[in-house]
């Protein structure tokens, strides 16, 4: 007799093709006896079966696949990693820039009294000029060089083989570069408005949207949401006192145009905003049902990751274009390989060499002048260009999403005070500690910059400043930030060695010096102690070194030093190991050559 079907549970464990046939065959001997029979492979029986497995088997299979996608630690596929990333504040970057340094030489005829090479024909290559390396991969320049300054170097060149008087001087200048060449796309035939538009650049090699712009001359701004409706803009710093370390003043400003930028593997995506033009002037928040409504009718792609809890910061996420034309401005990579080894970027690109008196010089001067243009990168030029791979994904997402964009820890301050762009004026070290004196959440950060020369020098009020509105819009809302100077300590070193009978004493002495540079070449950072014990290490490790005496530390003060007063034997431990260093202050050995002193046994 047949059993009740009732009293036979199902197996959910059995899930893929052999188990789910056997469970069927099974369910068929106990339920159907007496009207199914036949089991061999030939059947149709057996092939009804086969059929059944085989669906249940993929839908299994697609569920399990589904089910592992729609998390970030068990997901396989880059794009669905990427999306996951997206809603947790990771911006995917996509292709690579890289950075460095290409020199540039030009031959300038002598200047009529024979001094110098005449300034008059001394060129400018523009911003915008390019440069190709051996590889193929071509190279932006991001500022001018100007020959006529006068840091560059100066070497005569050609001389008159009668009179031996220079008849011309060649000019040594440098200038930053990126890797790519600047494109433009044009999206012709923007019809009428649609919320969050996407417009999308192929290919996987865009590095950098430079600018966006409509028909209409109306600018769209990067934000890093829709939802952000405030920019930091570069203003020129007109103040003399200043402009050198800050040549930049950072100033907030509303952007009602704005657009994000989305990456993947296929393209760059720029996503414009929920409102019109003719919402401009509507300071309406944007109504969340109608977002709602959106989402899941799906009248904009749905993998624009939405944060309901900024609808308040906001009108409309935005005004997106209708009705014009966008004309998009980008940096794209030329090679798959945009590295570049040493004296590689020798070719001549596309070239703007610009002569600030032309209309007054003579033309077939200025020509020779300008195919006289030479240039190669004396370093390499590098970056990361390789693409995280899946487990690098996920780790820099958790990083990201840790962070979670706001400055809480003094972790978060330093971060976001080294993220400040370069142009804005940039500190070599900082030091965050809460101020114990202030019953408040006072914030004290210490900064300190460093001059032309190379040497520690106190951060100008105009970069203190950049640094507080940089940061301002991430700090917890409690937080008073003051923002003071690092106090500079200026150190000797002082040893005594006993070299080896057979070594000269003079070379010994000479390699210690040399490697005490070599160590204290690299920035303390503002707090950091120093050691006396890694001292006496280094000079027991050099050749012809028997031992070492005694290392001693000596503040320097003088002309050419800080002022500040330390106290080093009230700082140096119990055991001399170590010279401590006050939270806000930094130790730097100024002078090398003659601030290491050594003698020799």
């Amino acid at each position: 007799m047949a059993l009740k079907r009732d009293n036979v549970k199902i197996n959910y464990l059995s899930r893929d093709f052999q188990s789910i046939k056997a469970d069927l065959i099974d369910y068929a001997k106990r339920y159907y006896p007496d009207t199914f029979q036949d089991f061999t492979d030939a059947g149709f029986g057996a092939l009804m079966l086969d059929a059944t497995s085989y669906i249940g088997d993929m839908l299994s299979f697609y569920l399990d696949y589904q089910a592992n996608e729609s998390f970030l630690a068990t997901a396989i596929e880059y794009e669905n990693i990427i999306k996951h990333g997206a809603t947790m504040g990771y911006a995917h970057q996509g292709a690579r820039a890289t950075y460095g340094h290409v020199t540039a030489y030009v031959l300038v005829p002598v200047n009529s009294s024979a001094t110098g090479p005449d300034s008059d024909y001394m060129p400018i290559l523009k911003a915008g000029s390019t440069f190709i390396a051996t590889n193929g991969a071509q190279f932006t320049l991001l500022q001018d060089i100007n020959f006529a300054d006068s840091a560059n170097e100066q070497v005569t060149a050609k001389t008159n083989s009668t009179t031996g008087d220079p008849t011309h001087f060649a000019i040594k200048a440098s200038g930053p570069v990126v890797s790519g060449e600047n494109r433009t796309k044009l999206f012709e035939n923007i019809g009428d408005f649609i919320k969050f538009r996407k417009l999308t650049i192929p290919g996987n090699n865009v590095t950098e949207i430079l600018s966006v712009t409509d028909g209409y001359g109306h600018d769209y701004f990067e934000v890093e949401n829709l939802a952000q409706n405030v920019i930091y803009v570069p203003i020129v710093n007109n103040d003399t006192t200043t402009s050198l370390q800050a040549p930049n003043i950072l100033k907030p400003v509303i952007v009602p145009r704005r657009y994000r930028v989305e990456r993947n593997r296929f393209g760059t995506d720029i996503v414009f905003g929920y409102g019109s033009d003719s919402e401009l002037s509507n300071a309406s928040l944007a109504n969340t049902r109608d977002i709602v409504l959106d989402l899941h009718s799906k009248t904009y792609v749905t993998d624009v990751a939405l944060d309901p809890s900024v609808l308040i910061k906001t009108d409309k996420f935005g005004i997106g274009p209708s009705n014009t034309e966008i004309r998009v401005d980008y940096r794209a990579n030329t090679a798959a390989i945009s590295n570049a080894a040493a004296a590689t970027v020798t070719q001549l690109g596309s070239i703007i060499l610009d002569f600030p008196n032309r209309l007054n010089l003579v033309r077939a001067t200025m020509q020779t002048v300008k195919s006289s243009l030479e240039a190669t990168n004396e370093k390499p030029i590098q970056g990361d260009i390789s693409p995280p791979n899946i487990e690098e994904l996920r780790e820099l997402i958790q990083g990201v999403y840790s962070a979670q964009n706001r400055i809480v820890t003094a972790e978060d301050y330093k971060a976001f005070i080294y993220s400040i762009p370069p142009r804005f004026g940039s500190v070599d070290k900082c030091a965050v500690m809460q101020d114990r004196d202030s019953n408040l959440r006072n914030i004290n950060i210490y900064v300190i910059s460093r001059s032309t020369n190379g040497y520690l020098e106190t951060t100008n009020s105009v970069i203190k400043q950049n640094i507080k509105t940089w940061i301002s819009s991430k700090r917890m809302i409690n937080d008073s930030v003051d923002i003071l100077d690092a106090k500079i300590v200026n150190l000797g070193i002082n040893f005594e060695i006993i070299a080896r009978l057979d070594a000269n004493k003079a070379v010994v002495l000479d390699r210690c010096v040399s490697a005490l540079r070599v160590y204290f070449d690299r920035l303390y950072d503002v707090g950091e102690d120093l050691s006396t014990s890694d001292i006496y290490r280094l000079l027991n490790s050099i050749t012809g070194v028997v031992d070492t005496m005694s290392v001693t530390a000596v503040q320097k003060t003088g002309v050419g030093y800080a002022t500040t007063m330390f106290n080093v034997k009230n700082q140096t431990t119990s055991d001399g190991r170590f010279i401590k260093a006050p939270k806000n202050v930094i130790f730097e050995i100024k002078y090398p050559n003659s601030d290491l002193r050594g003698t020799a046994k």
